[in-house]
């Protein structure tokens, strides 16, 4: 394969779709923007590989950032779409698809003791906040410097992933009214996190964190960082929100914050719950939850949440992550890891930082590991994008943004994990040692 991007087909298509669509795409990272070249247009994916419009084949990096935890089309999930399909796309109305996900859900996470689906991970924090002030009667909002809570206007503020990509601090159009309730505080700064409580406490509704920060790279938590976010909010009288749009489901059966020192008052999820399907919801404690509507005054509503179609292949898809496939998940990506740093090595590149939780990867060239937010900044963004072409080259399809991270499936097998080593040995020795 040679070539910045995608083939014929696909720089047709998107000049086709720069006349109609925003950009010629639908979300900003899509666009190619931070890596060069032209989008890859996909027609089809079937467990671990994609196909684009020319027909090449890739092995699949990004599983629909995420939600294609099982792969693509997986027979379960597909078959539970058809079913609830040939029922009925839409009714507005309760089913009971709505009620067996929540209980799968709940079954996973103890915490979430009532349930609101919506239709996106934006929508789905975005409620959170507004639930968490409508039970606190407080205004502010905690977030953290390179997390990225969906596109809501009092959460885009020092986001990450396709913001900073853009290189835009903040968005146009979010009046600074919006923000002004809104403060950022450095990731796993706890020290600047204790000041700022101590200074504003008092009218802080609510903290969002995602517990492992998976768009600015990949960057964990260190430790004693969201168990000492948790202290200070309950000291504070606040709200802890975890934005698991998309940890929930992959890193374990139900959430993630807890193993990590972290009690969440609300939780947030996406991706994985809905199979691939647009889905969102948001849960937690009883009280907090019982003030939305219609049993309480804080009003949140949606035609299409609970969608009986997005509801069944949720189930499904649930269903199907069996403890086995979470360890096969682990190990395939341990695998991937060490494959990737061993050929490195050997190729002289010694600016790689590979960071792995689970089945997230993040591929970053810098001197460090990065750890807050300025140091994910700061990485060679050059540099991955010639690795990003490098292995696009080599039919391995990893995220266009050196900001993202990397989503391992379990339908990647031994035949895929082969064409991911050879493909990083040639990649590796194109990028040669570090700048």
């Amino acid at each position: 394969m040679t070539g910045r991007g995608g083939g014929p087909r696909s720089r047709r298509a998107f000049r086709r779709a720069e006349r109609r669509l925003v950009g010629g795409v639908d979300s900003p990272v899509r666009s190619f923007r931070a890596v060069g070249g032209t989008p890859v247009f996909f027609a089809r994916g079937r467990g671990a590989q994609l196909w684009d419009l020319d027909g090449r084949r890739y092995v699949d990096l990004v599983g629909s950032w995420g939600a294609a935890i099982l792969g693509h089309a997986p027979s379960p999930v597909v078959r539970a779409v058809r079913e609830a399909a040939g029922r009925g796309l839409s009714f507005g109305a309760p089913t009971e698809l709505e009620h067996e996900l929540a209980e799968r859900i709940a079954a996973a996470v103890p915490g979430v003791q009532r349930i609101r689906f919506v239709t996106s991970g934006t929508e789905a924090v975005m409620s959170a906040v507004r639930a968490a002030r409508g039970f606190t009667s407080r205004a502010k909002v905690v977030k953290f410097a390179g997390g990225y809570h969906g596109h809501s206007d009092g959460l885009l503020a020092r986001a990450g992933s396709g913001v900073a990509t853009a290189a835009i601090a903040d968005s146009a159009g979010v009046p600074a009214s919006i923000v002004a309730d809104t403060i950022v505080l450095p990731y796993n700064d706890l020290d600047a996190a204790t000041e700022r409580f101590a200074r504003d406490g008092a009218s802080i509704a609510a903290v969002v964190v995602e517990p492992v920060a998976a768009n600015m790279n990949l960057v964990p938590p260190l430790p004693g960082f969201l168990s000492g976010i948790g202290r200070l909010a309950a000291d504070a009288g606040a709200l802890v929100i975890a934005d698991e749009v998309i940890t929930g489901f992959r890193l374990r059966r139900g959430a993630v914050a807890p193993e990590y020192g972290l009690r969440p008052d609300l939780l947030t999820f996406g991706k994985v719950i809905g199979g691939g399907m647009p889905v969102g919801a948001y849960g937690g404690r009883r009280d907090v939850m019982e003030t939305v509507a219609p049993l309480g005054p804080v009003y949140q509503a949606g035609t299409l949440a609970g969608s009986p179609v997005a509801m069944a292949a949720g189930a499904a898809t649930l269903d199907a992550l069996t403890p086995a496939v979470y360890r096969r998940l682990d190990r395939t990506s341990a695998e991937i890891a060490r494959s990737w740093t061993e050929r490195a090595g050997a190729a002289g590149v010694d600016d790689l930082q590979l960071a792995r939780v689970g089945s997230l990867l993040g591929v970053a060239f810098a001197e460090g590991s990065p750890r807050t937010y300025e140091a994910a900044l700061a990485v060679d963004r050059r540099r991955y994008a010639r690795f990003f072409h490098a292995m696009l080259a080599e039919g391995v399809y990893l995220p266009p943004s050196p900001l993202e991270t990397t989503f391992v499936s379990a339908a990647i097998g031994p035949q895929e994990t082969e064409t991911l080593d050879r493909a990083a040995a040639r990649s590796f020795r194109s990028l040669g040692g570090s700048r």
